[in-house]
């Protein structure tokens, strides 16, 4: 059966979950795009139902999608129903809802020569998503988000990460806890400043190593400037006193897979 009142309950639902409350009760969140649900199922997510507008879907580069979906589960809405229910433009006619994973420090899986980015209090969800997809790019180990403003699930992360949320092993936890975490990994700390002394590209990160971001209006905390082991900056050549905080992630960490030969 088609979906075409935007008053369906299902359809009022999914709208619901863009606030965090709601997707923090329902303990579901919604995924955007057959690409992104694509890579929500290769890494294990439970997905509860599927909301597809076929005309839409008939475009998309992901056709075999629904396969691993059980039909029941699949309905099929108007085009009218879709653009209440989505988030970005040129989507490919999809919506999923899914259960939340677990982000906690002791599940995450570390490589003998880790590398990891540590985020402080990152505010903007499209700021965590771009992250996410630098991650995912340049294979880093972790994504650490300490003391959030936003959470992983908020829709523009899905949709700004492209999916990376899906890819990147990520935490969630207090600054202090990850502080604690990285000493007994034995991994060194390098807290972006603009004041700081080094220069990135002068920094030694072929050993286990992590970044840490602060936001972009305020910069890290007093915490992370005393407890990192070192603090960094990137050369700012111009009027503008600083980058946004996902180009300087990006900046960082390409330059330490460049050292690793990656």
């Amino acid at each position: 059966m088609l979906i075409t009142s935007l008053q369906n309950p299902a359809i009022k639902n999914i709208v619901k979950l863009s606030k965090n409350r709601e997707r923090q009760q329902q303990h579901l969140f919604a995924i955007e795009g057959a690409r992104e649900l694509s890579l929500a199922l290769q890494s294990n997510y439970t997905v509860e139902s599927v909301y597809v507008c076929r005309e839409m879907f008939e475009k998309t580069k992901y056709p075999h999608v629904l396969t691993s979906i059980d039909e029941k589960n699949i309905f099929d809405i108007s085009s009218q129903v879709f653009e209440k229910v989505a988030y970005r433009e040129n989507s490919d006619g999809i919506v999923a809802l899914a259960k939340p994973k677990s982000h906690t420090l002791e599940n995450l899986n570390l490589t003998e020569n880790p590398f990891v980015i540590i985020l402080e209090a990152v505010e903007k969800p499209g700021n965590m998503g771009a992250i996410l997809r630098t991650a995912d790019a340049a294979a880093v180990n972790a994504v650490i988000v300490c003391d959030p403003q936003t959470d992983l699930y908020n829709p523009n992360v899905v949709r700004s990460s492209v999916g990376g949320i899906f890819t990147v092993q990520t935490a969630v936890c207090t600054s202090e806890d990850a502080a604690a975490w990285l000493r007994t990994n034995k991994i060194t700390s390098y807290a972006a400043e603009l004041e700081a002394a080094e220069f990135y590209q002068d920094i030694d990160f072929t050993q286990p190593s992590a970044i840490v971001m602060g936001t972009e209006a305020e910069g890290l905390t007093n915490f992370w400037l005393e407890n990192a082991t070192k603090r960094i900056k990137i050369p700012m050549r111009g009027k503008i006193d600083s980058l946004n905080v996902s180009v300087s992630t990006a900046v960082l960490t390409f330059e330490a897979m460049r050292q690793r030969g990656f």
